[in-house]
This record gives C-alpha cells, structure tokens and sequence, in this order.
C-alpha cells in the first residue's frame, strides 16, 4: 500500500486543432463554404501564424464557441478520490473512472498531502491508517465472500475507503472547457493536488495547440489583474483599482 504521486498522460486530440477551430471561426463570418477551405488550411497555403491571429483576435472579442470543436483526452492515475470529485464538477466533460465496486482495493495505493509527509508523527499515523484501512477492507470482503455476497463483497467493503485511496480516470474536455478548467484550478487557490495535475494538462495544452493555451491558466493570466481580492490574492499580480480603492 504505497504513497504514490499524480501522473497525467495525453491520449489524444482532435487532429489539426488549429486549423479546425480556424475553419470553425471562419464560417462565422465567411459567406462561403469552409469545406472548400480546408484543404489550403491543411497544404499550409494559409499559414499557421495567420490562422493563429485571427483565432486570438476573434477569442479577444468574448466568441470562444468554435473552440469546443477540439477536445484532449487525459489518462491521470495516482490521484486521491478527492481529487476525482472535484474534477467531475467540471460538468462539461466525459469521464471513465476506475470503479471501486470491481477493482480490488486490498492493496489500495493512496495520495499522502505534502503537509502530512513532512512532518515524521503526522506521515506515520497517516501510514498506519491506512494499513488498518486496507485491514478492514480485506477483513469485511473476506466476511462476505464467506456469506455468499460473490461480487458484491467488494461494492460492500468500499464504503471504508477513504479519499485518499487512489484513483485512476480519463477525462476528455473541450478547449472552451478546459480554458474554464484552468482559471480555476491553476490558481494558487485551488486545492493542491488538483492544480499540480491541472498545471501538467496544461502543459501537454500547450505543446499541441501554443496558440491557444499560451495565456491559460488562473484568471490572472487572461485578465492581467488578481480577481480574488486583497484577502485572498498570491501577489503575483496586482489587484484591479476597484479592488485597491
């Protein structure tokens, strides 16, 4: 039953990100048909920095849309069930979750805070409760397996297991989607565990699509000023004047 730490793997994405949502914006305001288009966005006849200028002019004015065209899908392992109900608050988004009714649990790998981990009483307490948690675990499976519950022993012996027991999830989110994502779990408000794993999907954000995802993150990025108000801002950038005043 170890400690382990958050891993964040992109599956895949939408081919040609840039020039999807480029298509997708152009037939907005194109009185043509974009279909005709698409074969001089993808020989390069309409260079990519084009493409890339009148997609960030266009986000620039608030139509973000044609940006839920082009999805990413993540596999993330070695996060605490805590995490995992934060991330499915993010409504706008599918989800596969490795289900604790039919995985075995008995050697159950765990999330362990940085804060507990540094301080030697607290990180042995937090280690000898969870091997007392996959104690009962095996001890109330092996119970109702003796009772016939098959299966079901498992569904049953769950309801021990604590947040920290670790998960392992795919999620898929549009760019519109995860441009929300980001704003708020980027933040050094966001609560630790999620914002490491939400700093290293943005990450892999950006090295597919940089023209998109260079400026996500925490609000602060988009906006050049700390929303959250004097009591909770980082520093990192000023307050607005209404704030200030």
């Amino acid at each position: 039953m170890p400690a382990v730490e958050p891993r964040v793997e992109l599956l895949a994405h939408t081919p040609e990100p840039l020039s999807l949502i480029y298509a997708a914006f152009r037939q907005c305001y194109h009185a043509g048909f974009v279909a005709d288009m698409w074969p001089r966005l993808l020989d390069g006849e309409i260079s990519r920095e084009r493409q890339a200028e009148f997609v960030a002019s266009v986000l620039a004015s608030g139509h973000a849309s044609p940006a839920e065209h082009v999805s990413f899908t993540f596999a993330l392992s070695g996060v605490s069930r805590a995490l995992t109900h934060q991330l499915v608050r993010h409504r706008i988004a599918s989800y596969s979750q490795q289900s604790q009714r039919y995985v075995d649990a008995s050697a159950m790998d765990y999330v362990m805070p940085p804060a507990i981990a540094r301080l030697p009483g607290a990180r042995e307490r937090f280690q000898r409760f969870m091997e007392e948690v996959g104690a009962v675990y095996r001890d109330i499976r092996n119970m109702l397996e003796e009772e016939g519950a098959g299966a079901g022993a498992k569904e049953d012996a769950r309801f021990v297991l604590p947040q920290a027991a670790a998960s392992s999830i795919v999620v898929t989110m549009n760019c519109r989607a995860l441009f929300n994502f980001f704003e708020h779990r980027c933040c050094t408000r966001a609560q630790w565990e999620i914002r490491t794993v939400a700093n290293s999907m943005l990450e892999h954000c950006r090295a597919v699509l940089p023209e998109l995802f260079r400026h996500a993150g925490a609000k602060c990025e988009r906006l050049g000023y700390c929303p959250e108000g004097p009591k909770f801002t980082c520093g990192r950038y000023p307050l607005s004047g209404k704030q200030r005043a």
